[in-house]
């Protein structure tokens, strides 16, 4: 646990950088665990409503069953403190539709080629752009690091994770296969998932994944706190509760995420604008990298105490980054003044991004188009290659001693 000393300095520097109104500058962060700290719902949602947003996301007790048996949702298993873990897989998702293959060792990290039978100094954590969906084992930009610098780098990715989540699977996992170098890849999209307890409210239904249940914060800008909420579903057995309406409402009547859905519902039935995406939200963002900062101070606090050294890598979409070029507007701003501020060493792929299009004719989306798997996709083969040598320099600075690429 922080010290108060140090929930005041968060508190500073947050006021410093975001200029909330809702924050004084004597604001202290707490940690709380499980009760109290709710933030103010952003609707004003009937119960009826809330029962009829919750009813069609109702799991049947027979898909639990069989997915906690690994026999259904073949995306994920099971996991008690983080919601779920990945598991082996094959999809037919991959660039020109190929079918690509995920293997993971005991731990859960994805399987390694590169130099993976050398002791491994370098980890990774964060969601999807760090699992490397969408590619084979070998084509992720981990594997095209460990390649070129002659070391491996050992990828604990999980797709759809929320920087929280990331912060707990590190945690986990340093225990077991500590690294002196961490790389921690933060997705646009990770902040707000910092703020729902169940995955169904942004991902919604489908055969893939149950969308499961999830550890999160809750953010009261009002107030000035930030709540850790533990995985609502602790046990696999509490994963049943999940089929009924009544446990469903009572767990997640005062989520945060999902009233902000139900307001803009009610919104564009109203026909005013709504965002196209939570990225877009800009009070939702501002909430949940309020809380992605929050957690970066409880990381370097951890770095510190035990002898690591960070690297951070900010990922971004194909839309986003077209957006961010059209517009020259980065929505997430507050999270690069806040590394700035703390002089924390980062990797900013929306700019490499911008400067590679910079450098070609055609639009945005023309120029992008090379590195990602569809529109919406995730980075194919050659986007993880761009990934691993934009990050490249600023490891290699990090590196000591050197990797043997340049050991000279």
């Amino acid at each position: 646990m922080l010290d108060e000393d140090h929930y005041e300095r968060i508190s500073r520097r947050t006021v410093l950088l975001r200029g909330a109104a809702a924050l004084s500058a004597g604001c202290i962060f707490h940690e709380v665990l499980a009760e109290g700290g709710e933030s103010k719902p952003q609707s004003e949602a009937t119960e009826k409503q809330i029962h009829d947003y919750l009813r069609p996301l109702l799991l049947a007790r027979e898909d639990v069953d069989r997915w906690l048996k690994q026999q259904a949702f073949p995306f994920c298993k099971y996991d008690a403190e983080l919601g779920y873990l990945h598991i082996d897989r094959d999809f037919p998702e991959g660039l020109d539709g190929a079918v690509c293959q995920y293997r993971y060792d005991k731990q859960g990290a994805r399987r390694m080629f590169a130099h993976a039978g050398e002791p491994c100094r370098i980890n990774s954590y964060g969601d999807s752009y760090t699992s490397c969906e969408q590619v084979s084992d070998g084509e992720t930009w981990q594997e095209s690091l460990a390649a070129h610098l002659g070391e491996p780098v050992r990828n604990y990715g999980i797709g759809a994770y929320s920087v929280y989540q990331e912060y707990l699977r590190m945690l986990r996992e340093e225990k077991h296969a500590p690294a002196r170098y961490i790389i921690f890849n933060i997705f646009h999209d990770d902040h707000v998932r910092n703020l729902h307890g169940w995955q169904r409210f942004k991902f919604g239904v489908n055969r893939k994944s149950p969308s499961p249940t999830v550890p999160h914060l809750v953010v009261d800008l009002d107030k000035g706190t930030i709540t850790q909420r533990p995985n609502p579903c602790p046990t696999a057995q509490s994963v049943f509760e999940l089929c009924d309406l009544d446990r469903v409402y009572s767990m997640f009547r005062e989520d945060f995420y999902l009233h902000n859905r139900l307001m803009r519902a009610a919104r564009k039935a109203n026909g005013e604008p709504v965002p196209d995406t939570d990225y877009d939200d800009e009070p939702l963002l501002k909430h949940g990298i309020l809380g992605s900062t929050w957690i970066l101070d409880r990381i370097d606090e951890f770095a510190k105490t035990n002898g690591k050294l960070m690297l951070y890598v900010l990922s971004y979409s194909a839309r986003a980054i077209a957006q961010f070029i059209k517009t020259q507007r980065r929505l997430d701003q507050a999270l690069v003044d806040y590394l700035n501020e703390a002089r924390l060493p980062y990797v900013d792929l929306l700019e490499a991004h911008a400067a590679d299009v910079a450098r070609f004719k055609g639009t945005p989306e023309e120029a992008l188009s090379r590195y990602f798997v569809g529109a919406s996709g995730h980075y194919n083969p050659l986007g993880n290659h761009f990934c691993a040598f934009t990050i490249k320099d600023a490891l290699v600075r990090l590196l000591d001693p050197k990797p043997p690429a340049y050991a000279r």
